[in-house]
C-alpha cells in the first residue's frame, strides 16, 4: 500500500497523464516553488499557470511515468513525455527526473531534470543541434518560455 506522499506523486502525474492542469495544481501547495531548464524558477500559480499553458497547447501528447519513491517529506520519480512542439511541429521524447518535497500533503516544491540540449534538439531542429548547447541558446530558450508563459498569464487574468 502507498504511503500519502506517494499517492500524492501518483496524483499528479495521473493528471498530467489524462492532460488536467487543474489537478495538477490541486497537488501543489499555494506557494510551491518549481524549477526546470526551460521556465527556470516558477512561484506559486505560476508554476499552475505553465501546466494550464503547456497542456493546453499540446498535440499528440502522451506520458509515462515509474519509479517513484518517497522518505519522508522527499520524493522522486521519472518520466516520459511525447508531444509535438507546437512552434515547430517536431516531435519531442523529453525523459525527466523530478523531485519533490512535500508539506501538509501538497507538493511543496518540483524540481524537474532534463537535458536542454537534447530538448533544443528535437524541438528546434539544426538550430538546436548547432546552438542548443550554449549558454547563450539556452538562455534564449528560457527568456522564450517565460515571455510566453507571462502572455499566457496576461490573457487568462480575469
Amino acid at each position: 500500500m502507498p504511503n500519502a506522499n506517494t499517492a500524492l506523486i501518483e496524483r499528479f502525474y495521473t493528471a498530467f497523464q489524462n492532460r488536467d492542469a487543474e489537478a495538477m495544481a490541486a497537488c501543489y501547495a499555494p506557494d510551491i516553488q518549481f524549477q526546470d531548464p526551460a521556465f527556470g524558477v516558477l512561484h506559486g500559480r505560476e508554476a499552475g499557470d505553465m501546466w494550464r499553458m503547456l497542456l493546453g497547447r499540446a498535440t499528440d501528447f502522451t506520458l509515462t511515468y515509474d519509479d517513484i519513491e518517497s522518505i519522508g517529506q522527499m520524493a522522486s520519480a521519472k518520466a516520459v513525455a511525447r508531444y509535438t512542439y507546437s512552434a515547430t511541429g517536431h516531435v519531442v521524447v523529453n525523459r525527466i527526473e523530478s523531485r519533490f518535497a512535500i508539506r501538509d500533503g501538497f507538493i511543496a516544491e518540483q524540481t524537474d531534470v532534463f537535458d536542454l540540449w537534447r530538448w533544443s534538439r528535437q524541438a528546434l531542429g539544426a538550430s538546436g543541434w548547432l546552438f542548443g548547447w550554449t549558454p547563450q541558446m539556452q538562455r534564449a530558450i528560457r527568456t522564450k518560455a517565460r515571455r510566453t508563459l507571462k502572455a499566457y498569464r496576461e490573457k487568462a487574468a480575469p
